[in-house]
């Protein structure tokens, strides 16, 4: 009985001991949660600070009716890759309406709200952007002759800080005038409307001068650099006998288009044009990249940019959708016959 006893005298301390272990620990983990709590409580800024939402420059040299569709098949372009503005990306527009003396101050300016990626298209839109900044990154959405005009090193590694798209594709020039051939057979001289003020549309005159050449089609050269030169331009085509009128674009040929057209409807010429969406001025007929999928696809590089991808490191694509118009209302204005050969193989007719 005494050692049962004694035994009974042993444990009642050591149960003593664990119930006040215990009771330290939980008094432990009480205070730890809340210390957890109060630092939680005393960070409120940095815990509902919202996640940085990528910005984008978007530079156009004319104005935002001009181009709109471009633009909004950009914007389509951000929405397949689940990008809505406002949201969770911001996209910042400028326009320099027509007056490319503007470029450079707009593309400045981007640089001072240090957006993440420029995109634009025309090569002096992609000169002024390159000339205000060597490390954000620029995206072509649809320019010419990247490597002629010295913004890329290659098509396949761009180099830099650009990359993009081109519309300049091979023998775009000669599929072009195979087709002014074909419906005005006797063809043997094409005006060239060119804006010489425009560094890209210099590059692309001279490589038509060498596709027409190869064709044995003369060119002739009517340089313009004012809408005021256009009238004197086709005096000199018609004075010439040109059988047909190619207006390269710039923008200073697609802000005035229209007028281009009624000046060569006037003069009984045929007039070619690169891009279905000019078509609107009453044009006789296009062939070229469709540029609303330029445009498009161009969300595609800043998607990867944004993710980590850098410029030099993606090759520049060159357009793979093409186009086909034609115009039978403007061919009856100048008493033209489009050949049926030639008719079936439009993508689209305007009657």
């Amino acid at each position: 009985m005494k050692n049962s006893a004694h035994v009974e005298q042993l444990v009642e301390p050591c149960a003593l001991s664990a119930s006040v272990v215990k009771s330290i620990f939980d008094l432990r983990v009480l205070i730890s949660s809340l210390c957890a709590l109060l630092l939680a409580l005393s960070f409120p800024v940095q815990a509902q600070q919202p996640k940085k939402i990528p910005r984008i420059g978007f530079l156009s040299a004319g104005s935002s009716s001009t181009y709109s569709p471009r633009n909004e098949a950009f914007r389509q372009g951000m929405r397949e890759l689940g990008y809505v503005e406002g949201k969770n990306i911001a996209i910042e527009y400028r326009f320099a309406e027509g007056n490319l003396a503007r470029l450079p101050e707009l593309a400045a300016e981007f640089v001072r709200l240090k957006v993440d990626v420029i995109v634009t298209a025309g090569i002096p839109q992609l000169l002024a952007a390159k000339r205000a900044t060597s490390t954000i990154p620029i995206v072509g959405s649809g320019a010419g002759d990247l490597v002629g005009a010295g913004l890329v090193a290659g098509l396949a590694r761009p180099g830099g800080n650009i990359t993009g798209l081109t519309s300049i594709s091979t023998d775009l020039a000669g599929k072009q005038l195979d087709l002014l051939k074909e419906t005005i057979p006797r063809l043997n001289r094409v005006g060239v409307l060119w804006d010489a003020a425009d560094p890209g549309a210099t590059v692309n005159f001279k490589a038509m001068e060498v596709t027409a050449q190869a064709l044995g089609v003369q060119v002739q050269r009517l340089e313009v650099r004012s809408p005021e030169e256009f009238e004197t331009a086709f005096n000199a085509a018609s004075r010439e006998r040109a059988g047909a009128i190619m207006i390269l674009q710039t923008n200073l040929t697609n802000t005035h288009r229209k007028r281009i057209v009624q000046l060569a409807i006037k003069n009984r010429l045929s007039t070619m044009l690169g891009e279905s969406g000019l078509m609107d001025s009453g044009g006789l007929m296009s062939y070229g990249p469709n540029y609303a999928d330029l445009h498009r696809r161009a969300a595609t590089y800043v998607d990867k940019i944004l993710k980590g991808s850098k410029p030099a490191d993606l090759p520049v694509e060159q357009p793979t959708k093409f186009e086909f118009v034609i115009n039978l209302k403007t061919a009856k204005q100048i008493g033209l016959t489009i050949p049926p050969n030639v008719l079936a193989r439009a993508d689209k007719v305007i009657k």
